[in-house]
Parts: C-alpha cells; structure tokens; sequence
C-alpha cells in the first residue's frame, strides 16, 4: 500500500509541476531516499512505456518530468492548433552541434568553427529554446557564453549530455580536409 502511495504522489507532483524535477527534490516530497525514489520512477517509467499509455516520464539529467509520447503529438497539434515542432536546417543543426559538444561557447568561436557568422543560427536556437545563454566568459567585452537546455535532452531523447554521442576522430579529420577543399575552390573562383 505504501508503494502506491508513494506512486500516486510522485505522479501527481510530476503531472502538476510539468517540467523536469530534480530526484532530490522528489525525494524530499515523498519522504524516502534518492535510490529508493529513483527506483520506484524507473519502476513506473517502465510501466508508461506500455503502447496504450499516452504519457511518460522521462529522465532527464538527473531530473524527471512526465509528457506526452512523441508518438502522439500529432493528435495533440490537431485538438489545440498548435504549430508543428519547428524545422531544423542544415545550419541550424551543424551550430547546434557546436554547441553541443563544445559547450559552453560563444557566438565567435561557433564562428570560428563554421567559418562564417552565427548570430542568425544562435538567435533561431535560443527562439526554440534548444540553448540558451550560460553565462558570460571572463575575456574583454565579456562575451555571452551559450549551452544547451533541457529542451534540447527532450527533443533528442537524450538523458544528459553524456548521451551525446562519441566523435569519430577518423571523421573529424575527413571533416578537415573537406573543408580546406572548399575554402581552396572559393579562393581560386575568386
């Protein structure tokens, strides 16, 4: 009876507060230990992954939040006329990649990565809420310094930075050089 109870309070914390809680903040509300709290959400996320379930609870970073299954979003769009997601360009996700994996970082060395400006790129990614800035660095004229949020985990259904997956240095290399050939081309048309 305890567990359910338990259950029935960590839902209804999760279902009213609608963003990622962090396990120790749960943990306080249920009055129980970190491991044990942990368990008893892994023990219910398994259960929402049910098909017929049209929410989940998904982890995010060391926090949990209940939402809808990307599955049923279209459902959701035609009830409430909500725009679809929006559209990530090539542009939009090399950055987003750059910031991903360098994070924190600013606009100039996105710039220095891609090899042209970022601040369309940077402003479109903060609009959708996939970064955001993190702070300033401590250079002269205190350049913003941007990161990933949460909205970016939830998009890519990744638990944490950590999830990202590895860089192939074999790529990066392959990367290199393609580019080098690009700017040599643009160069000689010029």
């Amino acid at each position: 009876m305890e567990l359910k109870k338990v259950e029935a309070q960590l839902e209804a914390i999760l279902f009213t507060i609608g963003e990622a809680i962090e396990l120790e903040r749960l943990a306080q509300a249920v009055e129980h230990d970190e491991d044990t709290t942990k368990k008893i959400l892994q023990n219910m996320m398994d259960r929402y992954v049910d098909e017929s379930r049209g929410i989940q609870i998904i982890e995010l970073d060391g926090s949990y939040q209940m939402c809808t299954k990307p599955s049923l979003y279209e459902s959701i769009i035609k009830i409430t006329k909500i725009p679809k997601k929006h559209i990530l360009t090539e542009v939009l996700l090399e950055t987003l990649s750059i910031i991903a994996y360098k994070q924190p970082v600013t606009k100039l060395q996105i710039e220095g990565i891609r090899g042209v400006k970022a601040d369309h790129a940077v402003n479109k990614l903060v609009e959708y809420n996939l970064v955001c800035e993190v702070g300033r660095m401590d250079a002269p004229g205190r350049p913003i310094l941007f990161g990933t949020t949460e909205e970016f985990l939830r998009c890519f259904g990744l638990q944490s930075l950590d999830s990202l997956p590895a860089i192939n240095p074999e790529k990066v290399e392959d990367f290199k050089i393609e580019a080098e050939e690009e700017v040599e081309q643009l160069t000689l048309d010029i």
